[in-house]
């Protein structure tokens, strides 16, 4: 067992409460929390003086490519369309799966030490991914990344099937890439399957202007309506981005249960627009964050996808009250965890998973103490982790990676983009 004694604790249990409780986590649940001493007779592994500082649940990054490490500031300062056909699918043709296996390694090491334990990774060779999660203590959800170039429906469903029952830190969701690079037949396949398993289904949509102006061009429907209309959201989902909707596409996002999964940095630096959050939470939608991939964003940092989410929504709505920072850290931790399918993992309760962050908040950005959830959002950064548990192992610490080689990783990583740009 692991003790954390002399500390706050924010369960984020539907509450923003703060308490002086201890939390002890026992293989890869927390068995206590409480205010009792332990009596001589129990045994810890560890015994974790906070000395003041916070235990929380940890970040869940609820969309993101990790593989696409490969283009981080390879080709910035370029529109979507332009960015993505002409830069970024050309490199993806040549990759291959233990490209992406060395690649995901570099997005992991970032994600523990921004306080993420999971990721919603929509990538290609999912067998290479879950390997370097599983190796490396990563929770990953695979989601599918069908399109019209690569995979199939068929494929997908031998995914789920696999994926779902690999390994404790893997799961699997039904996904494809998005409305324009997926044909309808292929769209069809796919809500077929959610049907026959009851599944929700996850994709790219709304993202650019563009896309849904063409969308409604092709087929008379918005993305978000198109998809209800084929079934694809008939048990929910959930919608990568979400920036260009109106108020029809979200009462189908709220009667289907659909999450808009918001991903500010990417959204703003690819100028694609930013989503109504405010307009979203008021109405009662499902919310989420990701940070999308290393190659768009380029951070995969949730302290600055916090702090843009919220500030953002109050130059959208030329109101500085809008968008509660509290509601946007529910989003970056319990929301995610949630529309990612880890209800074990969304707060601080006994018989969750023990995914969990320590905060330092004796660095000056934290200084004085006078409001903690609103300070991790305004003035939190990467530099206050200062530990990352996923399913109770401590795997960064102190700035430290524990039982990872990482100048290997990065060495395998430049190798790999070194052949990718011959």
């Amino acid at each position: 067992m692991i003790r954390f004694f002399n500390g706050r604790v924010l369960k984020l249990n539907g509450s923003f409460e703060i308490t002086n409780e201890e939390v002890w986590t026992d293989k890869d649940k927390i068995v206590y929390i409480g205010c009792e001493k332990p009596d001589n007779n129990t045994a810890f592994e560890r015994e974790i003086d906070l000395q003041g500082n916070l235990l929380m649940p940890s970040f869940k990054n609820a969309h993101t490519h990790s593989a696409m490490t490969f283009a981080r500031s390879y080709s910035d300062d370029m529109p979507l369309q332009e960015w993505l056909y002409d830069k970024i699918f050309p490199l993806e043709d040549k990759l291959t799966a233990d490209d992406i296996y060395r690649l995901s390694k570099v997005a992991f090491l970032e994600y523990l030490s921004s306080g993420i334990s999971a990721c919603f990774d929509m990538y290609y060779f999912p067998e290479a991914i879950a390997k370097a999660s599983v190796e490396m203590g990563m929770r990953t959800v695979l989601c599918g990344a069908v399109n019209n170039f690569k995979e199939s429906a068929e494929l997908l469903e031998e995914y789920y099937n696999k994926y779902n029952n690999y390994h404790e830190l893997i799961s699997y969701q039904l996904g494809f890439h998005a409305e324009y690079t997926t044909d309808k037949s292929l769209m069809k396949k796919i809500a077929k399957l959610a049907k026959k398993y009851k599944a929700p289904v996850f994709m790219h949509s709304s993202e650019t202007m563009a896309e849904t102006q063409s969308c409604i061009n092709t087929y008379g429907k918005t993305p978000t309506e198109l998809f209800d209309k084929l079934g694809l959201f008939d048990f929910g989902g959930g919608a990568f981005h979400s920036v260009w909707v109106d108020d029809n596409d979200l009462k189908i996002y709220k009667k289907r249960g659909v999450w808009a999964v918001i991903n500010t940095g990417s959204n703003c630096k690819l100028a694609s627009g930013v989503a109504p959050v405010e307009h979203m939470s008021d109405m009662g939608i499902n919310l989420a964050l990701g940070t999308d991939g290393p190659s768009s964003n380029n951070a995969l940092d949730m302290f600055r996808e916090m702090y843009m989410t919220c500030v953002l929504q109050k130059i959208k709505n030329k109101d500085a009250a809008a968008m509660n920072a509290d509601k946007v850290l529910e989003m970056a931790t319990t929301g995610s965890a949630r529309c990612m399918g880890l209800k074990d993992c969304d707060c601080i309760e006994v018989g969750k998973k023990a995914d969990l962050i320590v905060i330092d908040l004796k660095r000056p950005n934290m200084q004085p103490i006078l409001n903690i959830t609103k300070n991790l959002v305004y003035s939190g950064s990467k530099e206050n982790v200062k530990l990352t548990m996923i399913n109770g192992k401590i795997l960064y610490e102190n700035g430290e990676f524990i039982g990872c080689d990482i100048e290997k990783i990065y060495a395998d990583a430049a190798e790999t983009v070194a052949r990718l740009n011959q």
